[in-house]
This record gives C-alpha cells, sequence and structure tokens, in this order.
C-alpha cells in the first residue's frame, strides 16, 4: 500500500506541476508581444511570496496533504482529478481596476485664447509678420492719416474725345495738346506733357487693371493706389491730402506729392470697370508743369466704365 500512496504522490504532484505552467506560459508562442503592457499601479514586494501565487496554490496544497494524511487512494485520485478542470480555464483574469493600456485619458483641448485685436500701427511703426495690406499703409510715414472730412472738388462731365482701355474697363478723356499719347508700357493707356526744362519730371496719364489687392471699401483701394504711385515718383517722395470722395463705380483721391524744394499734383480713381480687376487711373503733373494742373480734374471727372 506504501507503493500505491507514493505512486499516487508522484501522480498529483506532475499533474500541480502541470497546472502550473499552463497558468505560466502563454497559449500561443507570440501572446505575450501581440497583448498590451501596463506598468502595474503598485510595484510588487521585494520580500515575501507572490500573493498571486499564494492564493492559487494554498488550497490545491492544502487538498492534497488532507488527502495523503487520510490514508485512502480514493480520496487522493479525486483531489487529482479535481484540479485538472484548472487547465482548460481562462489563464489570466482583467483586473477591472487596472487602467486601459490603450486609453490614451481624456481629449486635451488645448490652450485656446481669443486673439486679442491688434492695435492700430502709427507712422512709422514696425510691423510683425502677418500685417495687412491696409496695416501697412497705417504704418507707412510718407502717407498721413485721410482726415475724415476732406473738401471735394467739382467734377466736370465726360469729355468728347476718349481713350478706351479694354484691359481696365475704362474709358478715360484724350486731352488734346501739349499732352499726346505714348507708348503705354509699363500701363495700358498713356499720355504725357513734353519734359519740362531743367527737370526730368513730366506730367503723365495713364490707365491700367488695378496693380493691388482691392478692399472691401473702395476709398480704402484708393489709398493703396495711391501709395503704389509713390513708386512713379523721386525717391523720399511724402503726400499731403487734398481730396477725397465718390465716383460712379469707384472713389478718387486728389494730392499733393512733396519730393525735396520740388512739388507735384496727383489724383488716382479706381473705378470698377466690369472686369476680373476695377481699373485705375492715374494722372501726376509737376510744378514745372502747373498750367496744367486743372487737368487732373478734367481727366478724374471724366473717366468711366466701358460697359
Amino acid at each position: 500500500m506504501r507503493v500505491i500512496y507514493r505512486g499516487l504522490a508522484v501522480g498529483v504532484t506532475v499533474a500541480v506541476a502541470a497546472v502550473s505552467l499552463v497558468f505560466v506560459l502563454p497559449q500561443e508562442p507570440d501572446g505575450v508581444a501581440a497583448g498590451p503592457i501596463a506598468a502595474p499601479s503598485t510595484p510588487p514586494s521585494s520580500s515575501g511570496p507572490d500573493p498571486a501565487s499564494s492564493a492559487s496554490s494554498s488550497p490545491l496544497s492544502s487538498a492534497l496533504s488532507s488527502a495523503l494524511s487520510s490514508g485512502t487512494p480514493q480520496a487522493v485520485a479525486a483531489t487529482a482529478a479535481a484540479a485538472t478542470p484548472l487547465a482548460s480555464g481562462p489563464a489570466a483574469t482583467a483586473d477591472p481596476a487596472s487602467p486601459d493600456p490603450t486609453s490614451s485619458g481624456p481629449a486635451s483641448s488645448g490652450n485656446v485664447t481669443s486673439a486679442a485685436p491688434r492695435p492700430t500701427p502709427t507712422p512709422g511703426a514696425s510691423l510683425a509678420p502677418g500685417y495687412t495690406a491696409m496695416e501697412a499703409l497705417y504704418a507707412d510715414a510718407r502717407l498721413p492719416r485721410l482726415p475724415e472730412k476732406v473738401q471735394r472738388v467739382p467734377l466736370r462731365g465726360a469729355g468728347k474725345y476718349v481713350i478706351r482701355d479694354r484691359r481696365s474697363g475704362l474709358a478715360v478723356p484724350r486731352l488734346g495738346r501739349p499732352w499726346k499719347t505714348y507708348g503705354p508700357a509699363p500701363f495700358t493707356s498713356r499720355q504725357v506733357l513734353p519734359k519740362a526744362r531743367g527737370t526730368q519730371q513730366r506730367g503723365m496719364i495713364v490707365t491700367c487693371p488695378l496693380p493691388i489687392e482691392a478692399q472691401e471699401h473702395p476709398r480704402d483701394t484708393a489709398l493703396l493706389a495711391a501709395r503704389w504711385t509713390l513708386n512713379h515718383h523721386p525717391e523720399g517722395a511724402t503726400i499731403r491730402w487734398f481730396a477725397s470722395q465718390p465716383v460712379k463705380d469707384g472713389w478718387m483721391l486728389a494730392y499733393q506729392v512733396k519730393y525735396g524744394k520740388r512739388t507735384s499734383r496727383a489724383a488716382v480713381a479706381v473705378v470698377d470697370g466690369g472686369m476680373s480687376k476695377p481699373g485705375l487711373v492715374f494722372v501726376t503733373v509737376p510744378d514745372a508743369q502747373k498750367k496744367r494742373w486743372h487737368d487732373i480734374t478734367r481727366v478724374v471727372s471724366g473717366v468711366r466704365a466701358l460697359g
């Protein structure tokens, strides 16, 4: 009988070892690599047995000891059979209290701050990247702020003879002598006065599609156009406003341009000619030819859309 008990004890020990291997080893070769890895919420104690392994092995060990001490082979065999179904059960049970390793937590909305309105630049101010065309205008020391109340000039009717500029969609008065048509480039039409003695500046009337970006209000567009015309005056030129008023389908500005000891009088008219961009009329006459200053009003008075 002792031999039989010893054989049963050896068999039970082998069964317990097989059950332990089932708990330790994964069911598939790559089961561990494929599963998510989460850090433990609390580190295990370095001293003492693992609580999980102790909890799972203590009941089985107690049952085997009781069966062996009872002295009956039937009790030992029943205990070994009761341990066998554990091998077919789930290898591990998810801890509901442990965090989901695939969860990234609540979505962060970020620091959303409303952009404070930027102050209007003053003449000569430096601008940060991303400034608008109007901010560049306000920061340009060559142009003073347009007063709220500016005088208007009386505008006459259109003359009998006109130049039709189909690219800008505008018709502009054709002035008689001493004005004459001239090669239009880089514009689309041009009339000029003969050069005055002792100066390189001379009167000029040009039309072209608007060379700048149009703004929501035609007055703002005209302001930017007047700033652009400084490219066709001597370096260092500055502006002083004379008049600002609406015209049919657009806006007109008249102003004085000063460069050194000399001056010119000029005007721009931005008019919608039915094209993809508004049309621009620009006229300037230097003080060396001031007898023709009255032609400036004739030009801006006679501008009209071709359509």
